[in-house]
């Protein structure tokens, strides 16, 4: 196994397992990350969870370096990193042969969607290579711009927030490539089309698009089909739209929106959809903004629409025509039945009405580009045979805004979800584990939100989500006050449960991550999400057929059963996913926002700390501690072991306990470290079972290197036959070659680097050895010393030894680089006429080393083969008798030139005299310059110098490389998501004289900014943790629990008391509370008795009982006497 020596040059700032923390708190745990966080390090592991601090800012341990420093490496040899988990991960997928994935949670801006940026590109770089693998690997990154484009936008808290949910499954073969994939997305926040807040933007794509047709100046790499439209599509200044001028935000910081545009359009080529749909897409795009500035006036208590121009644009982009989209946006036709009979009705819509059907239609339209583009993506990738998988989700996060509707309840409500997941699988799931396994353990406490989950989903007794689909389910035409009698019921269902809360103009939910408002104005449209039967009609009737494939429904089929409702839909998909997370083995990255700023180096102590809390760090690092890193069924377990001793493999044969008891007691594993249960044995530390892979591959490799052995030697034969045949024609009538030579079989590792550990560690991490030997190196004054002269697939390597001089390895001979060349810095290597060994590299811009090697001739073919293959041009070889070089200049002497001269002598061994700056080199006449090998001589044992073997051992890592991957284009008239279109509509359009675009646009129709309601950013502070919160406190380590509260039945009548009864401390709280709908008045009489021996841990237990302003101002009283009574009536 390879110890990476890279990772203990870095420095370490605070502790980067959270496990091995000395006292386990939430203040230790924010301080540990604080310390980390300013320092650059925003990587820290809970065991196998990895914890990542946003650091809005770009970091520089992202390159190709450290993917090779990661690939393969076992998580303690290099600091905490998202491409450890990304690595282990993969290889756990080869091993196990077993899908995997990922689950990145955290509030939105906490850095989730980057976190799956890196894992996508790090297994994208590290799996295999060829046609159909790198396709499916450009798609697989291709796809993230597009989908962010069309489903992100920037909110207050995020300037790149994902609005949808999304969960990539790429698909690998057998052998590891990644050969197919499939995107699942739910819950896009359409509203975000026709409406934004305070602060933030529509989705990307629509100022992308804006920033294009105003970025077609030269020099553009937008494709020519694309600028052809953009000019027809009637685009000017964002604030010209009202679907884009009602928060007041045009631009993002650090975003460049027409470069984005770029990137958005080369990703629809790369996946594959054709010219004719992306033109399409981006016309339907600008159709949407100018189907927002159709605004409409009263006339007698109908609705008309104010402007006619404005209907022009819209027509003309969808194909349809103006007249029916005029229509369709004042006036419903609805089928009426009564006895039997059907008869229709034309109705006509007041101003309200028309505004909601106009936004309507353009969400559905957005909405159904955002699934094509879904599908199309998941066309290229399709794979006929599913193997092995790893996911990968990017969902949003939990969040709290100024006004929180429909879409924060589910967004919201799917983190709860992911919540349960993480707290099911490794807090609740494992210690019921140890128990089922009649492990020793110690239960440890946590809060398990299931209990929010059920208040949202239940069925029985109903939840929140059950309520609204009910209310919906009695709604026809008319909406006005449903929302009023959604609320009324929830009140009347769950107004009781203790995680829910009632308010004014909506309802409080105490999420695991705090307590939201919830507004229930338009829950019930939403949750309805009806598109009407005149719309999909009207877009149905468009010149477009890219157009009409959007809307695909009958509308004259007869629907049966209740329509689904968006609620219900998003409660299944959140089921669906987790079942599908459920049947992978799962990796965790908790994602934290240290700011609401967006700035680096800046942390909210107190929002960091809520977020550590609700995440339930503490009680995982306690699990986690206290438990088992690695468990495993007793035949898997054996299975892969078995090769550790003699016994055991190929195949034992006695009892599985037994074998496996064998297998510890000879790898000499503590017995601390491991049990056995009823059917799996469990591994408590990491390191205990890195011992147990590295004996494993230890023993793998040894047998590797018998099998490799033979076949190299078979294939370095040939393959040094063609090598010298090679440098014959390098040599030819050049150079006269020294007798015996000719014939000689080429090693290349002429040192035994297998051998040598040292000068394996002083190469990068994955350099292949192609040529090794010790060589004669001349300074300055022509003096000789010794030095290993080593080349790679990358560099030139010049090794000396020098003693060390200070620190616990003074004295010691150790190896260092004196001198590394990139191959690509080689300008030429020069060479006499004569049989001598001296050559000369030349250095573009540095000086040259004048070396001397009897292996000359390999070591020109290698480098010429190898320069070759890296700078894609012949090494320039030349000859000459004489060298006048440049040398390199050392203190206070030395620099400018210096020469050699060859003369011709009479002794097959060079006589060299030195002569102030030039060296004088004798040497008798060799074979003639024509000559060439002659048969091929068998390689013979023992044939290296200083015992190297007499081939190469494969200097190179165990594990290869990925090969490089042959680009694969797609088939000219086959185009993924092009449905057979031939582009005839769009020659069409192209060929119509376009609209002429209104003089004055939406401006006026913007709404009016409350500069004090606008800078209100109350909602922006860390929230309140609610019941949530103190449930969690309750659960310290050695506090005793306070009982749940106990509820009577009459308690569920609005206007009754309500009685809560703590029985722990015996506190007894009365409350009575009128006005149900209004502001309620809550008399408090609190009776406190302390026991006789509290002490520390009772008063934390105390304080947890009352609401922080109480305990504040009472605490001195009930913290030093037995006894206390409060009575208090106040207003809230």
């Amino acid at each position: 196994m390879a110890y990476h020596w890279q990772s203990s040059q870095q420095k370490q700032s605070g502790v980067e397992d959270m496990t091995l923390l000395p006292k386990i708190s939430e203040a230790s745990i924010v301080e540990n990350l604080k310390k980390r966080f300013m320092d650059d390090w925003i990587y820290t592991y809970i065991g196998p969870v990895l914890v990542s601090v946003n650091p809005f800012k770009q970091l520089k341990y992202f390159t190709d370096k450290e993917v090779e420093i990661y690939q393969g490496a076992a998580s303690y040899e290099n600091p905490p990193h998202i491409y450890a988990l990304a690595d282990n991960m993969y290889r756990n997928m080869m091993i196990d042969f077993e899908n995997q994935c990922v689950i990145i949670s955290g509030e939105s801006g906490a850095g989730k969607t980057v976190a799956a940026k890196y894992i996508m590109a790090y297994i994208a770089k590290v799996s295999g290579g060829g046609g159909r693998v790198q396709h499916v690997k450009d798609i697989i990154i291709q796809s993230n711009p597009l989908l962010e484009a069309f489903g992100n936008a920037k909110t207050v808290r995020n300037n790149n927030s994902s609005r949808f949910g999304k969960y990539m499954e790429i698909q690998f073969s057998r052998g590891g490539e990644p050969d197919g994939g499939k995107i699942s997305n739910f819950l896009l926040e359409k509203s975000r089309v026709v409406s934004q807040n305070q602060g933030e933007r529509n989705f990307h794509i629509f100022y992308q698009l804006l920033a294009g047709s105003n970025g077609t100046q030269k020099g553009s790499q937008i494709p020519t089909h694309i600028l052809d439209i953009l000019n027809s599509m009637g685009l000017t200044e964002p604030n010209y739209y009202y679907y884009l001028n009602q928060s007041g935000v045009y631009k993002v910081d650090d975003m460049n929106d027409s470069k984005e545009f770029q990137d958005t359009v080369n990703a629809m080529k790369v996946i594959g959809i054709s010219d004719d749909d992306q033109a399409s897409v981006l016309l339907c795009v600008a159709g949407i903004l100018h189907l927002g500035n159709i605004s409409f006036r009263e006339d007698g208590n109908y609705a008309q629409v104010d402007n006619a121009e404005f209907l022009q644009y819209p027509s003309y982009l969808f194909g349809i025509d103006q007249d029916d989209l005029m229509t369709k946006l004042t006036s419903r036709v609805m089928d009426s039945k009564w006895g039997g009979k059907s008869e229709i009705i034309n109705l006509k819509l007041n101003t309200e009405q028309a505004a909601y059907t106009r936004d309507a239609l353009s969400k559905a339209i957005h909405s159904r580009i955002f699934d094509f583009l879904v599908e199309s993506i998941n066309q290229a990738m399709q794979k006929d045979k599913e193997e092995i998988n790893i996911g990968v989700l990017d969902i949003y996060g939990f969040e709290i805004f100024q006004r929180n509707g429909f879409e924060q309840f589910c967004i919201n409500f799917v983190n709860e979800k992911l919540q349960q997941i993480f707290i099911e699988l490794t807090l609740k799931a494992e210690q019921e584990e140890y128990i089922n396994e009649g492990i020793k353990w110690k239960p440890i406490d946590y809060f398990n939100n299931k209990i929010v989950c059920d208040l949202i989903e239940s069925k029985n007794p109903v939840g929140v989500m059950c309520v609204l689909d009910d209310v919906c389910a009695t709604l026809h035409t008319v909406t006005e006050g449903a929302d009023s009698k959604f609320l009324q019921k929830l009140n009347g269902a769950v107004g009781t449960h203790q995680h829910y809360q009632g308010a004014k103009e909506g309802f409080i939910v105490h999420h695991y991550a705090g307590k939201v408002s919830y507004d229930v104005e338009g829950f019930c449209d939403k949750n309805r999400d009806v598109l009407f039967t005149d719309l999909i009609q009207l877009m149905q009737s468009s010149d477009l057929e890219f157009v009409r494939d959007l809307f695909p429904e009958d509308v004259k089929g007869q629907q049966k059963g209740r329509p689904s409702t968006a609620g219900n839909k998003i409660k299944t998909q959140a089921n669906r996913l987790v079942g599908k997370l459920m049947q992978s083995t799962p990796h965790y990255i908790r994602c934290i926002k240290p700011n609401e700023t967006k700035r680096a180096h800046d942390w909210e102590e107190k929002r960091v700390l809520h977020q550590v809390e609700y995440l339930g760090l503490k009680e995982n690092i306690r699990v986690r501690r206290a438990g088992f890193a690695y468990r495993r069924e007793f035949d898997k377990f054996l299975k892969r072991y078995a090769i550790l001793t003699e016994e055991t493999w190929p195949q034992w044969r006695g009892d599985v306990r037994a074998g496996i008891t064998h297998i510890m007691n000879a790898v000499h594993m503590e017995k601390d470290q491991w049990q056995l249960g009823k059917t799996k044995i469990f591994i408590k530390a990491p390191e205990s079972l890195f011992l147990l892979e590295e004996q494993r591959e230890r023993k793998y490799d040894t047998y590797a290197r018998v099998i490799q052995k033979a076949f190299r030697k078979h294939n370095a034969d040939k393959y040094y036959l063609r090598l010298k045949q090679q440098a014959s024609d390098i040599l030819l009538h050049q150079k006269e070659r020294r007798r015996y030579s000719l014939n000689r079989n080429f090693v290349g590792d002429y040192i035994g680097m297998d051998d040598n550990p040292g000068l394996r560690a002083l190469l990068g991490r994955r350099e292949r050895v192609e040529f090794a030997d010790t060589v004669n190196k001349y300074d300055r004054r022509f003096k000789v010393t010794k030095r290993d002269l080593i080349v790679t697939g990358k560099c030139l390597y010049l090794v000396g030894r020098e003693i060390v001089k200070k620190g616990p390895e003074k004295g010691q001979m150790k190896e260092v680089v004196k001198r590394k060349i990139e191959l690509g810095s080689i300008e030429s290597v020069t060479m006499s006429t004569l049989q001598d060994d001296l050559f000369l590299l030349n250095i573009a811009g540095d000086y040259a080393s004048l070396l001397e090697s009897i292996f000359k001739t390999e070591f020109v073919t290698v480098l010429s083969k190898k320069y070759e293959a890296t700078v894609s041009r012949k090494l320039k070889v030349s000859f000459s008798n004489v060298f006048e070089f440049a040398v390199k200049k050392e203190g206070w002497g030395g620099g400018g030139t210096r020469q050699v001269k060859f003369l011709t002598g009479n002794s097959d061994l060079a006589t060299m005299k030195t002569s102030g700056k030039t060296l004088n080199v004798a040497i008798g006449p060799g074979l003639a310059r024509d000559s060439r090998p002659g048969l091929r001589q068998t390689a013979h044992k023992g044939g290296a110098r200083n015992g190297a073997a007499t081939w190469n051992k494969g200097g190179g890592p165990r594990r290869a490389a990925p090969a490089i991957p042959q680009q694969q284009t797609n088939t000219p008239g086959r185009s993924v998501g092009s449905r057979g279109r031939s582009g005839k509509s769009l020659r069409r359009q192209q060929s119509t004289e376009h609209p002429s675009l209104p003089r004055d646009g939406a401006q006026h129709l913007a709404k009016r900014i409350n500069q004090a309601h606008a800078h209100n950013q109350d909602f922006m502070s860390t929230p309140d943790a609610g019941m949530s919160g103190f449930q969690r406190k309750s659960l310290k380590p050695g506090a005793r629990r306070p009982a749940q509260l106990v509820e009577s039945q009459d308690q569920r009548q609005n206007h009754s008391p309500n009685y809560h009864r703590l029985e722990q401390y015996g506190i007894m709280i009365q409350m009575t509370q009128m006005n149900f709908m209004s502001v309620p008045t809550i008399s408090l009489k609190l009776s406190v008795k302390i026991p006789q021996d509290g002490g520390e841990e009772d008063l934390e237990a105390r304080k947890a009982c009352f609401h922080p302003t109480m305990w504040r101002k009472y605490k001195p009283t009930i913290s030093s006497s037995r006894e206390a009574a409060i009575d208090e009536t106040q207003e809230s």
